[in-house]
C-alpha cells in the first residue's frame, strides 16, 4: 500500500477540525505525526492512519450529563 503524507493543515482540513486539534490528536498519540525533510519543523500525517482512525468504533461511554434544575 502507498502511504501517502500530509500536512497539519491539509489533514484539519480533511477531518473538518483545526490545525491545534490535529495538533492535540498528534499529542495525545491518537495520531502519529512524522517529521519528514530537511525542515523537520514540518509535521506530516500518514492519510492511511487517519482512515483507520475514522473506521475504529468509538469505545467512550457516554457522557453522564445531568439536567439543570431551577
Amino acid at each position: 500500500m502507498t502511504r501517502r503524507y500530509i500536512t497539519v493543515a491539509e489533514t484539519a482540513e480533511y477531518l473538518q477540525v483545526s490545525d491545534r486539534t490535529v495538533r492535540r490528536l498528534i499529542t495525545d498519540g491518537e495520531l502519529t505525526g512524522y517529521r519528514m525533510g530537511r525542515s523537520r519543523r514540518t509535521i506530516r500525517v500518514d492519510v492511511n492512519e487517519i482512515d483507520e482512525q475514522l473506521m475504529r468504533p468509538l469505545n467512550a461511554p457516554p457522557r453522564n450529563r445531568k439536567r439543570r434544575t431551577s
